[in-house]
């Protein structure tokens, strides 16, 4: 494997240059924008900026920042303005909620609430549920899954290192619980390890034990198709910033009963259906939780994301598999690096994955790798502490933070073999450069590098 790291600016060393015009995504995928972004290196120059941190808020994509442009224009009130425009933003608005019943093969009488993301999708269902429902979920989930659900009712299990131990957990818990609703709460892809969980078989036991599940789509929806019927979910929630649509706008995605009968997530306007001196009627629909001016924006963004990937699934999936597979196969070759899985055996994943190097720091590599071989890659415990510091002490480390590698849209094969080639030479012969922390995080001593005039 050879790599030459592209110098060929002429600004100043550590100088900021724009981006050149941008390229075309590889293999039909869909193209994403800041494709050709170059950031300026520690060491001097600059070089194309190798994003690989796409689990924590993937790119936005150029289709989806053409049609964001062309609304513009157009944006206006949803619902209760006259006037044109807000009859085009009501349109598009409305016709967003069936884009995302068609994106996850939802049921047709299931509803959706447009939310900010994933974490404000789970915080809406759990003041949602019914009271004294059981609630099984395990400890091992995204902070978004986990820390909504409190109470005596809630029974947080730990991950086994097989698929079909982790259902018959499952199956246990849930015939510990009392008489009552249940709800069960799962991820479809961990964000710790890209591992998918066996939601489908998980699904079968609760409606054995008369549950509900509710899927945590947050890291599944930008990489697979979902069928909220094939898998026989309940709820699913999913987020735009994931979905390469960064303007602010998630989805729950479900049955209608139990989200019908809860109070409104918000009071405001827009919940209400009516308001006098003595009482509030409250709406029935979506809009019940949907109180003040809804992002509209950000809402269209979504739609436009998903109708893209959804036209496009059998590029994207190849595209991501052969990254992963030359990303696992070079991580494996560097001396001391221990890759963190779920699961013993080998199991379907997406493009993410999480290792440690012995000897090295999670924070100081992933400034190193950033500051001089211009790559963006996540470090720490990715808001899932208990799943990062566990699976550490299984891979053999003793530390509770990790480096994570996230594939994307924007991946290229050459964005992998520069963090490959890179950890070898770190491995080998350490930084460049000299590193301190500063407010907790490692960054290069007298950082000469500039960031853009828009940050001034």
């Amino acid at each position: 494997m050879t790599l030459a790291l592209d110098r060929t600016s002429t600004e100043a060393p550590g100088a900021f240059s724009s981006a050149v015009p941008e390229t075309r995504a590889p293999q039909g995928i869909p193209a994403v924008a800041g494709a050709s972004l170059r950031v300026p290196l520690v060491t001097g120059g600059d070089i194309g900026y190798a994003n690989l941190d796409h689990a924590a808020s993937a790119p936005c994509l150029q289709a989806v920042r053409a049609a964001v442009d062309e609304f513009l224009p157009w944006y206006a009130s949803v619902h209760r303005g006259a006037g044109f425009a807000s009859q085009v933003s009501t349109r598009l608005y409305e016709r967003t909620r069936d884009i995302l019943r068609r994106f996850v093969d939802a049921r047709a009488a299931d509803t959706v609430v447009f939310t900010r993301n994933t974490t404000d999708s789970f915080n809406l269902l759990a003041r949602a549920v019914p009271p004294n429902t059981s609630v099984v979920v395990f400890d091992t989930e995204h902070h978004a899954a986990l820390l909504p659900w409190r109470g005596r009712n809630v029974r947080r299990v730990g991950l086994p290192r097989t698929r079909l131990a982790a259902v018959s957990v499952v199956d246990e818990a849930l015939a510990d619980c009392p008489p009552g609703p249940r709800l069960v709460v799962v991820t479809g892809a961990s964000n710790v390890t890209g591992e998918l969980l066996p939601v489908a078989e998980i699904a079968a036991v609760a409606r054995k034990h008369g549950a509900r599940i509710a899927l945590d789509a947050a890291q599944l929806a930008p990489h697979r198709r979902i069928s909220l019927r094939e898998l026989d979910v309940d709820y699913v929630a999913l987020s735009g910033h994931k979905l390469y649509a960064p303007f602010g706008a998630g989805a729950l995605i479900g049955r209608a009963d139990w989200l019908r009968a809860a109070p409104p997530y918000l009071a405001g306007g827009g919940a209400t259906k009516l308001v006098t001196e003595e009482a509030v009627v409250w709406n029935s629909g979506p809009e019940r939780h949907e109180a003040g001016s809804p992002n509209t924006v950000g809402v269209y963004a979504l739609g436009v994301a998903c109708e893209q990937l959804a036209a496009r699934w059998d590029a994207v999936g190849e595209h991501e598999a052969e990254l992963l597979e030359r990303l696992r196969k070079g991580l494996s070759g560097i001396p001391g690096c221990a890759e963190l899985r779920l699961f013993d055996a080998a199991v379907d994943r997406v493009g993410t994955v999480s290792f440690v190097v012995d000897g090295f720091e999670p924070g100081w590599l992933a400034a190193v790798l950033s500051a001089e071989y211009g790559i963006g890659v996540r470090d720490g415990a990715f808001c899932a502490h208990v799943a990062t510091k566990r699976l550490i002490g299984v891979a053999g480390g003793d530390g509770q933070q990790a480096v994570r590698v996230s594939l994307g849209l924007g991946s290229t094969a050459e964005h992998v073999d520069r963090l490959v080639l890179a950890l070898r030479q770190i491995a080998a012969r350490g930084a460049r450069w000299q590193y301190a922390k500063v407010d907790g995080r490692w960054a290069p001593v007298g950082d000469p590098r500039e960031l853009p005039p828009f940050c001034a």
